[in-house]
């Protein structure tokens, strides 16, 4: 082995302290996920005619049609404002969420980790 390969004396310490770094960020995602988890993100569309909120689990909660975006003849912008709305609701919820756990990991990227 190479000289000084092997760090001497408190190798272990430093190991014990790297472990309770990572019990600490993993503490520190869990409780962010379930802030996250209990956040709600709203958006709307068609000047307000459609509204949809969504979850920080990313599920749809709420979904509010005013009657006057209700036009039969019409029922393609219908859908097209439903759509625009959700998404927009779910970019605002995955955006929280990036930005939360990027806090926590300084950036490093982390698959499956959230």
């Amino acid at each position: 082995m190479a000289k000084g390969f092997m760090p001497r004396g408190g190798g272990g310490a430093n190991m014990q302290q790297l472990m309770r770094q990572a019990q600490k960020m993993q503490a520190d995602m869990a409780a962010a996920q379930e802030k996250l988890a209990q956040s709600e993100y709203e958006a709307t569309a068609g000047g307000g005619a459609v509204r949809a909120v969504v979850t920080g689990k990313k599920l749809l909660s709420v979904l509010e049609i005013k009657p006057e975006a209700a036009d039969p003849e019409d029922v393609e912008m219908l859908q097209d404002m439903v759509i625009a709305a959700v998404n927009e609701a779910l970019q605002k919820a995955e955006a929280d969420s990036n930005e939360a756990m990027g806090k926590l990991t300084g950036g490093m990227n982390m698959p499956g980790l959230f």
